[in-house]
């Protein structure tokens, strides 16, 4: 089975379209968008609340481990799709193979717990 550089023009039309369109829609937006500016307009504002202090304060190291953890688990969940999908094809050897996946990842659930990694003080 052999390609050619010309099975991907499709490729390269629709990615320089794409790109072309949000350039293009950015380039408009900011010449026909409204360029009022004022003292109030141009004030930091986050969420209602007047912005206070420096917004260079550290956050707890907490915060960024519970975010990991969260992509962690996330990220393996996504492996049971395609087990899911090929349930049947892949017999006993497959369903074996998913519950050493699922144990592993119930230990590592269970340490994170014991750890009290999940916690906030």
């Amino acid at each position: 089975m052999q390609s050619s550089q010309l099975d991907y023009f499709p490729i390269l039309m629709q990615a320089l379209l794409a790109i072309g369109f949000v350039a293009g829609t950015i380039a408009i937006s900011g010449k026909l968008g409204p360029k009022r500016s004022s003292k109030v307009k141009d004030a930091n504002f986050e969420c209602g609340i007047e912005s206070l202090g420096n917004a260079r304060i550290p956050f707890s190291v907490k915060y960024f481990l519970v975010a990991i953890l969260f992509v962690l688990f996330d990220v393996e969940v996504i492996f049971l799709y395609p087990w899911a999908i090929n349930f049947k094809e892949l017999g006993m050897e497959g369903m074996i193979k998913m519950v050493i996946f699922m144990f592993l990842l119930l230990v590592g659930f269970f340490y994170i717990i014991k750890k009290k990694a999940l916690e906030w003080e």
